[in-house]
């Protein structure tokens, strides 16, 4: 009679350290209802838990996966992990069999105590994991903001990071409109985003005013909640919309869906997010400031350089000029005056690209130019690879004060038109686009002209200035 309890403890220590050395948590509740029936004799056990993915009820068993008979004789014990109710162990007894003994029902809730500890040590286990991921993305994150050049691939790494680290069907973000709404501008799903770009939030929406108050927004079925306005709502089921937010600006919104019919996000998951989130708004902010500095070091860089051809270059290029035309008027130098005319209007073409380039230089880069000049000087700078040579541009008069968009526009279309026949003529070897105003017309009224000079070898064309024989194209329109 004193032998029998020695094996049972023997047995329940091993139990125990089965169940609380699995940091998985399928094996801690597998282990938990083996024990179960091992100890006890029992021929049934069952862990019945609450199913977190479904909000249903799943149950563990042992030895089989078959249910425990109705009629059979049940012994229960609840499952804490801290104040919140697991689920139940319960062990059963075919029909017709004894009941449990009290040191049945004390092992029972021995093992049902220590599955609490070692169930809520998986949690902490799965946290502290979460945790670290989310840890290493937000750093992953920033380190490809802080090196990556566009703002849209910015965008599309948070998008991306973000989905994968949620376990989410998509990672989308919003910018704010001008309407007052919000606009879905990047969107990173494994399936067809079809329909998700270009998705608004309307004005007005409840959703819309804590996102613009910097509040994050969780919704347990994005389909059916009725703050939601956008046409995409009904492909996803929980959701979290997180305010991307930097020194007091707001940069956009993270949402985070799930399927419909997905699990909930959890609380921990929420508050990695929103740190993430927070994280990510830093690095986009940063890495704007980076761009915008590395922009401003380089139209500075610029327009030094373009003050120094003005002051240096131009200047030298203007004295040695009139030096040669002093030179022609001299006594004596019928001989070469030929010779010093052609290398005056050599000069004087050298000057008027060497402005040019000065005008080109002073257009802030990466931004769309608003002059007549530096619209022309796109548009010649953009012909280059496909005329096979770098067009000459000259500018004669105030083409950006005196001549009115829609002209410009008209203008603009000619050169473009020009540009692209000239590209398909063979042995080009010298473009020269020549732009003027105020332009006497043939009507007599004042006007801008468009001269695009091919050289080309044919026609009797003649270069401005000399020096090549080609074909000409010619433009003009009146200024009103």
């Amino acid at each position: 009679m004193t032998a029998q309890p020695a094996p049972r403890l023997t047995r329940l220590l091993e139990a125990l350290l089965d169940v609380g050395t699995d940091l998985d948590l399928s094996g801690v509740l597998q282990h938990i209802v083996d024990g179960a029936a091992e100890l006890t004799g029992a021929g049934r056990a069952a862990l019945v838990v609450v199913d977190p993915g479904g909000g249903g009820r799943a149950e563990f068993r042992a030895p089989g996966p078959d249910p425990v008979p109705e009629t059979a004789v049940l012994l229960r014990a609840p499952v804490l992990v801290g104040d919140e109710e697991f689920g139940e162990l319960r062990i059963a007894r075919p029909p017709g069999s004894g009941p449990f003994t009290a040191e049945d029902e004390q092992l029972l809730r021995v093992l049902a105590a220590q599955a609490g500890v070692s169930i809520g040590n998986v949690r902490l286990y799965e946290t502290a994991r979460q945790r670290a991921r989310w840890i290493e993305g937000a750093a992953a994150v920033t380190t490809a903001l802080l090196t990556e050049e566009g703002t849209e691939d910015a965008l599309a790494t948070v998008a991306e990071r973000a989905r994968l680290l949620a376990d989410a069907s998509a990672g989308v973000i919003l910018h704010p409109t001008a309407e007052g709404g919000m606009e879905i501008v990047t969107a990173s799903t494994p399936d067809d985003p079809d329909g998700m770009i270009g998705a608004t939030i309307a004005p007005g929406s409840p959703v819309l005013e804590q996102l613009l108050g910097g509040e994050p927004v969780f919704l347990d079925d994005s389909a059916t909640d009725p703050r939601m306005t956008t046409h995409v709502r009904h492909r996803f089921g929980p959701s979290m919309m997180l305010p991307l937010k930097a020194g007091g600006r707001l940069i956009g919104t993270l949402a985070l869906p799930r399927r419909r019919g997905g699990r909930p996000y959890t609380d921990v998951e929420r508050l990695l997010a929103t740190q993430f989130a927070s994280q990510a708004a830093l690095a986009l902010d940063l890495a704007d400031a980076r761009r915008g500095r590395e922009r401003l070091a380089v139209y500075e860089d610029r327009d030094r350089i373009a003050r120094d051809l003005h002051d240096l270059v131009v200047q030298r290029l203007f004295a040695t000029g009139l030096m040669l035309e002093s030179t022609q008027r001299r006594p004596g130098a019928d001989d070469v005056r030929d010779i010093l005319g052609r290398a005056v209007d050599e000069l004087r073409s050298t000057v008027q690209e060497v402005r040019s380039t000065i005008l080109a230089l002073r257009q802030p880069p990466g931004e769309a130019p608003t002059g007549l000049r530096g619209r022309v000087l796109r548009e010649t700078a953009s012909a280059a690879a496909r005329l096979g040579v770098a067009p000459s541009t000259h500018f004669r008069g105030p083409l950006d004060t005196r001549v009115p968009d829609r002209v410009a526009d008209r203008l603009l279309t000619a050169l473009r038109q020009a540009l692209a026949e000239a590209s398909a003529r063979p042995g080009l070897s010298r473009v020269q686009v020549t732009v003027e105003t105020p332009a006497a017309l043939p009507e007599g009224n004042d006007g801008v002209r468009l001269r695009v000079f091919l050289d080309d070898g044919t026609g009797g064309a003649e270069e401005t200035g000399g020096g090549g024989q080609g074909t000409a194209v010619t433009w003009w329109a009146p200024l009103r």
